[in-house]
């Protein structure tokens, strides 16, 4: 249940603000430096307590490392951020939102994402290094229509 009594704010983050929690919850962080990545932290006062990721590609984009502070699971953060993520990504004028996950596959269609079998992802996130590099085969690709 969120935790109604929690002020939290999201803000833009760099790659070096990001990598401490998302290394600690086994994301991987070895590309965070790429410019199409946005990352936006959600804080309570300055304690970063979750991250998460909004990358471009092409007309569609992929959600990038959803990590919340293991203190602060179950208070509404990573809904919070989801929130603000599918925001932007409509304001962006992205068609369509993925995300490869090896262990929330569970939570995510509660945001509108369905699980796809990954030969039908688009080639831009075929050849993107998440799908192709970092993130394992076994992973499950998820999609989400942001029209």
């Amino acid at each position: 249940m969120p935790d109604l009594h929690l002020d939290l704010t999201l803000r833009p983050i760099t790659p070096v603000d990001a990598a401490p929690l998302l290394a600690a919850s086994e994301l991987p962080i070895d590309d965070l430096a790429d410019p199409a990545l946005e990352l936006v932290g959600a804080f309570a006062d300055d304690a970063l307590l979750g991250v998460i990721g909004l990358q471009r590609a092409g007309e569609v984009g992929l959600l990038r490392s959803l990590a919340v502070a293991p203190a602060a699971r179950a208070r509404g953060i990573a809904a919070a951020l989801c929130h603000a993520l599918l925001a932007r990504a409509r304001g962006a004028g992205l068609r369509e939102l993925y995300l490869l996950t090896t262990t929330a596959a569970g939570y995510f269609p509660r945001h509108g994402f369905a699980p796809i079998d990954r030969a039908a992802a688009p080639v831009a996130i075929r050849e993107h290094p998440q799908f192709t590099l970092l993130c394992p085969a076994s992973a499950v690709l998820m999609r989400r229509d942001l029209e």
